[in-house]
C-alpha cells in the first residue's frame, strides 16, 4: 500500500549553503497504484517547491543540488528558451495528422502501441473513465480518477522517455555529416534542443517527486529498449521516424490537457497552491503571478506542442538535402514560416512546399 506524508521544512544556516530540517506530521491516506511500481511520499513545504517525492526514505533532501564552485556565479541553460504568450498556450489545439503512406501508418501503430504501454505502467485509463462517467460519474472518478501522485509519476516516466529521440537523432545525423564531410543543413542543433528542452521538464518534476528503486529500474530499461530502437529506425528511414515522434507529441498534448483540465476542475487540489519549482520560473522566464502548477503545464504542453509541429514538418521534408527551416533565415520574414517560437503554429506541421 503507498502513503502520503505531509511536512513542514524549517531552514538553518550552515557552512555553504545551509542545511534543511525536517519535521515530519502524521496524515496519510492510501492510492490506487500498484504497490510493487512505486512508493510515494507527498510533502508539504514550507519555503520550498518540492512537493512530492517517490523516494522510500522518510525525509526529502535536494535532489540535484547545484554543484559547490565558488568562483562560479550560474550556468545559464545552453539553448534559452522562446517567450510563450499567455494567449498563445491557451491555444493549444489537440490535433492528429492523418497517416495517409504505408511509413505514416506504421509509425503511427507503434506510437499508439507505445501510449498502450505507457497507460498500462502508469494505471493510466481515461478510456475506461470516460465510458464509466457517462453511467456513474462518481464511480469513474473513484476507480478510474488520476491524483496528483499518479499524474506525477506518469510525467517523470515520460518526459525520462522523451529526451531520447532528438539526441539519437542528432548524434546520427552529427556523425552522418562528418562521414560524409557534408553540412547537415542546421538540422542537428534543433533536434539537440528538443532533447534538452524534455530533459527540463524531467528536471523541473524531479524538484517536486523524486523517484524510488523501482521506478529508477523502470525507466533504466525503457530508455535502454527505445534508444537502441529508434536508433536502429532512424537509420532505416528518418522521416518514419520523425513522424512516429510527432504522433507522440500527439498523444502528450492529449495528456497535458487533460491534466489542465482535471486541475482547473478542482480535481486536484494539492496542485492548486502548488508554486513552480526556480529551475522552471528562470528556463520558462514564468513572469510574476504566472508561476503556478497550472501555468507550469501550460509551459509544457506547449513545448510538446511545439515539438509536434516540427518533427512533423522534418517528416515531410528531403532528409538529405532540405535546409532546417526552424534554422534557417526567410527573405520575406513578414510571411509566415516555422519559428522557434509559437508565432505562426502549425499543429500537423508545415508542408515542404509552404516553407521551401
Amino acid at each position: 500500500m503507498l502513503s502520503t506524508r505531509t511536512a513542514t521544512r524549517t531552514s538553518l544556516a550552515s557552512k555553504q549553503t545551509g542545511a534543511r530540517v525536517l519535521k515530519t506530521l502524521t496524515s496519510s491516506t492510501s492510492i490506487g497504484l500498484q504497490p510493487s511500481f512505486i512508493v510515494v511520499h507527498q510533502y508539504g513545504l514550507a519555503n520550498s517547491h518540492r512537493n512530492f517525492s517517490t523516494t522510500p526514505q522518510h525525509r526529502i533532501k535536494e535532489f540535484f543540488p547545484e554543484a559547490e564552485a565558488p568562483s562560479v556565479r550560474k550556468t545559464p541553460a545552453a539553448w534559452p528558451h522562446p517567450i510563450y504568450t499567455p494567449d498563445q498556450m491557451a491555444a493549444i489545439p489537440i490535433a492528429h495528422r492523418e497517416a495517409t503512406t504505408f511509413s505514416d501508418k506504421c509509425a503511427l501503430g507503434l506510437a499508439r502501441f507505445a501510449r498502450w504501454g505507457l497507460d498500462t505502467v502508469s494505471g493510466y485509463k481515461h478510456d475506461k473513465a470516460v465510458a464509466l462517467a457517462k453511467k456513474d460519474a462518481a464511480a469513474a472518478q473513484t476507480k478510474y480518477g488520476m491524483t496528483e501522485e499518479k499524474y506525477m509519476i506518469r510525467n517523470i516516466f515520460l518526459e525520462s522517455i522523451a529526451g531520447v529521440p532528438g539526441m539519437v537523432a542528432g548524434m546520427l545525423r552529427h556523425l552522418h555529416s562528418m562521414r560524409r564531410m557534408k553540412r547537415d543543413n542546421g538540422w542537428i542543433e534543433t533536434l539537440l534542443e528538443e532533447s534538452y528542452n524534455e530533459r527540463m521538464h524531467l528536471l523541473t518534476f524531479l524538484k517536486m517527486a523524486e523517484p524510488g528503486p523501482f521506478m529508477r529500474l523502470m525507466v533504466l530499461g525503457a530508455q535502454g529498449v527505445f534508444f537502441n530502437a529508434f536508433f536502429v529506425a532512424y537509420l532505416i528511414s528518418p522521416r518514419a521516424a520523425h513522424r512516429f515522434v510527432g504522433y507522440i507529441e500527439e498523444e502528450a498534448v492529449i495528456t497535458y490537457t487533460r491534466e489542465i483540465a482535471d486541475l482547473e476542475a478542482g480535481r486536484l487540489p494539492l496542485w492548486e497552491k502548488t508554486i513552480a519549482p526556480d529551475i522552471a520560473v528562470e528556463y520558462w522566464k514564468m513572469p510574476e503571478g504566472h508561476r503556478t502548477m497550472r501555468d507550469l503545464l501550460y509551459y509544457i504542453r506547449a513545448d510538446e506542442a511545439k515539438h509536434r509541429e516540427v518533427n512533423h514538418t522534418l517528416g515531410n521534408l528531403d532528409q538529405k538535402n532540405d535546409p532546417n527551416p526552424y534554422a534557417s533565415v526567410y527573405k520575406d520574414e513578414s510571411k509566415p514560416h516555422p519559428t522557434k517560437g509559437m508565432e505562426h503554429h502549425q499543429p500537423t506541421g508545415w508542408e515542404r512546399n509552404d516553407v521551401l
